[in-house]
């Protein structure tokens, strides 16, 4: 099923997982699988990962997998910045191969002390690309706190709004930790005219080692109140652990009662942090309808 068609009658509520290292024992990976089934979320994806193309060939058979083994709808995330374009064809031709209708078009991280290669520069030209190719629901990434190669807040929405211009039919935003910079990213995109799905990306912040890559890689701004939690439960793992959780709840609960599109839970493949999340959300996801688009 295509992830845009959800939104039309529910809150969405969906998952992220990433494949194990190609060096790992892939079991694991379906245990977690197993596990999240018992939320039936509208949708888990499947990030590519790190490892190259052994990886990727990993995503594809995971979100194949979700459906058919597990019955539930599936995404497959696909980097660009160092495919060809035939590359991109044969990745794309076994997605579809497999039953998988939906593709996260991205640009990927540039690998650092190299120049990025292929033929595609961002996620809008590999939007494209698929849209001219075929037919499937892409869905794209977006910034509550701008992209960090971005000038201004304007300029990322300009760029934003020419990717979802060439064919992008749902957003999801990268983690944030404060919902009044999504409340005004939403605006601002909204009075741009970029009316598609906007799911928000909620990452459950449960250790230390997390946060220091957060705001190293995502440039993520940490609120005084989740300051506050990190000073008082950081030495202390299990509490850290609950004080995320309940952070996370938080900001979800606040999210529904603003009519948010959707829910996008990056579950780091931890099962219990999933469902201690979706066990204090669901009534309020479950009764109350989507009414912004």
């Amino acid at each position: 099923m295509r992830t845009a068609d959800i939104f039309k009658d529910k809150t969405v509520f969906s998952l992220e997982i990433f494949p194990p290292k190609p060096d790992s024992d892939e079991s694991v990976i379906y245990s977690t699988l197993e596990q999240l089934s018992d939320i039936c979320p509208d949708f888990i994806s499947v990030t590519y990962g790190a490892g190259g193309g052994k990886n990727g060939c990993r995503t594809i058979q995971i979100a194949s997998d979700i459906i058919t083994k597990y019955g539930m709808n599936s995404v497959a995330h696909l980097p660009c910045i160092n495919l060809t374009k035939a590359q991109a064809s044969n990745i794309l031709d076994c997605i579809k191969a497999n039953g998988i209708e939906n593709v996260l078009a991205l640009r990927g991280d540039i690998p650092q002390g190299s120049e990025a290669a292929g033929d595609f520069r961002h996620a809008n030209e590999l939007v494209t690309f698929i849209r001219e190719n075929y037919d499937f629901n892409i869905i794209a990434a977006c910034y509550p706190e701008t992209h960090p190669e971005s000038t201004n807040a304007a300029d990322d929405i300009d760029h934003l709004k020419n990717k979802v211009d060439c064919g992008v039919d749902h957003l999801i935003t990268q983690l944030f930790l404060d919902n009044s910079d999504f409340y005004a990213f939403r605006e601002n995109a909204r009075l741009a005219g970029i009316n598609v799905p906007i799911e928000a990306g909620i990452m459950p912040v449960t250790n230390k080692r997390q946060i220091e890559r957060m705001v190293k890689l995502c440039k993520v701004k940490l609120p005084t109140k989740f300051v506050r939690i990190l000073e008082r439960y950081g030495d202390n793992p299990t509490a850290l652990r609950d004080a995320g959780i309940a952070y996370a709840v938080d900001q979800i609960t606040d999210l529904v009662a603003e009519d948010i599109d959707g829910i996008h839970l990056y579950t780091m493949n931890d099962p219990y942090i999933a469902h201690k999340i979706y066990g204090a959300v669901q009534s309020l996801i479950l009764t109350v309808p989507t009414i912004g688009m």
